[in-house]
C-alpha cells in the first residue's frame, strides 16, 4: 500500500479511538477536556479534573449574597433557570455556600449496573458497586455534593449517618440530593454543613439506583448544574451560579449593600427623600455616595470610577 493512504489510514485510526474513548468516559465520568469545553467562559484555575476552581475568597464574600441578588445577574445573562426552592433546606438558618460535585443516577437495570461497576473496578473505585461512595472520596475543601436521584426517596437514600460523615470529613460544606436520605439525627448534628433533600426515609438504599455520571451536567428540580458552579442555598432556596458570573454576583451585591446603607443612612439624616433615593441618582447623590464610601473602598474594586460606571450602566466592564 502507498505511503500516504497508510498515513490516512493511520490518522482515522487514531481519530476512531480518541472519539470511542471519549464515548466511553461519558458513562462513569465525563472526560476532562469534555468539561472544559462546556465552561469554557471560565478563564480562571482549574481542578486536575477540569472542573473551575472559583477561588476561596469568592465564595466567603458569596455568603452575604441574597437569592435575589444573584438571580438578578444570572437572569441578566440568559440564565433564566438557576434557582429552585422545592427541596427542604435541613438548617435554615445556616447558609451553603461551595463549588459543585455533581452525579446523576437512574433507575436501576442489570446491563447498567453491570457496565458501571465494570468500570468502578477499571478506575480502581473503592468498594465494589458502592457508586454512591464514589461521589464521596472526591470531593475536597469548599465542595457541595450534588445528586440528582431522580426524585427517588423510598429506597432512594443517597447518603446515611457514615456517609454524611465522610463528606463532611473530604471537606464538604454539604449537601444537595434530589433524593433521600437517612439517620437525620446523625446528619443533623454536624457542624458548620448544610444539606438540602427532597425527602427523608429510614429504608437503605438496597442498589436500586445505578450512577450513570460524574462531574457532568445534572439536574435538581428545574435547574441545571455543572460541575464547578457556586452553589448558593439560603432559606428561601438553592440557586446554582455559572463560575465565570461568580465574581460579578458578588461584586453587584457588595456595591448593591453600599448603596442601600448610603440611602438609609442620608434618609435617616433627612438629606434626601425616599423619591431621590429610589430614583436615578442626580448627579449631586451619585458624588455624595463616591465620597462615602470612601471608608469601603479595597483592593476589589479598581477605582470609584469602576463603581460610577456599575451605578450608570449595570456593567462592570
Amino acid at each position: 500500500m502507498p505511503a500516504r493512504p497508510i498515513r490516512i489510514l493511520f490518522i482515522v485510526l487514531i481519530l476512531v479511538i480518541s472519539m470511542m474513548s471519549e464515548a466511553h468516559s461519558q458513562i462513569g465520568n465525563v472526560s476532562k477536556q469534555t468539561l472544559i469545553d462546556i465552561t469554557k467562559e471560565w478563564q480562571g484555575e482549574r481542578f486536575v479534573d477540569g472542573r473551575p476552581k472559583v477561588s476561596d475568597d469568592i465564595l466567603e464574600r458569596m455568603q452575604k449574597v441574597a437569592i435575589e441578588e444573584a438571580w438578578s445577574v444570572l437572569r441578566k445573562h440568559g440564565y433564566e433557570y438557576q434557582f429552585d426552592g422545592e427541596l427542604t433546606n435541613v438548617h435554615p438558618e445556616r447558609i451553603l455556600v461551595g463549588r459543585a460535585v455533581t452525579a446523576t443516577f437512574v433507575p436501576t437495570r442489570p446491563d447498567i449496573k453491570n457496565y458501571i461497576t465494570e468500570w468502578g473496578e477499571s478506575t480502581n473505585r473503592v468498594g465494589k458497586g458502592a457508586s454512591n461512595s464514589w461521589v464521596i472520596d472526591s470531593l475536597v475543601e469548599n465542595d457541595v455534593m450534588v445528586i440528582d436521584m431522580f426524585g427517588k426517596v423510598i429506597e432512594g437514600t443517597f447518603t446515611g449517618g457514615n456517609l454524611a460523615n465522610a463528606t463532611k470529613s473530604n471537606g464538604a460544606n454539604g449537601m444537595v440530593i434530589y433524593g433521600g436520605v437517612r439517620d437525620i439525627d446523625d446528619t443533623y448534628d454536624l457542624d458548620d454543613f448544610n444539606f438540602f433533600i427532597l425527602g427523608y426515609d429510614p429504608s437503605g438504599w438496597r442498589r436500586s439506583a445505578d450512577l450513570v455520571t460524574m462531574n457532568g451536567p445534572t439536574r435538581i428540580g428545574r435547574v441545571t448544574v455543572i460541575p464547578g458552579d457556586v452553589v448558593l442555598g439560603r432559606r428561601g432556596g438553592l440557586i446554582f451560579i455559572p463560575a465565570h458570573l461568580a465574581e460579578e454576583v458578588v461584586k453587584t451585591s457588595e456595591v448593591t449593600r453600599l448603596r442601600d446603607d448610603f440611602g438609609y443612612e442620608r434618609m435617616a439624616q433627612g438629606k434626601y427623600t425616599p423619591g431621590q433615593i429610589d430614583m436615578k441618582w442626580t448627579e449631586e447623590i451619585m458624588n455624595d455616595f463616591l465620597v462615602w464610601i470612601n471608608d469601603y473602598l479595597n483592593e476589589v474594586y479598581s477605582s470609584k470610577a469602576e463603581i460610577k460606571r456599575y451605578l450608570e450602566t449595570g456593567r462592570w466592564e
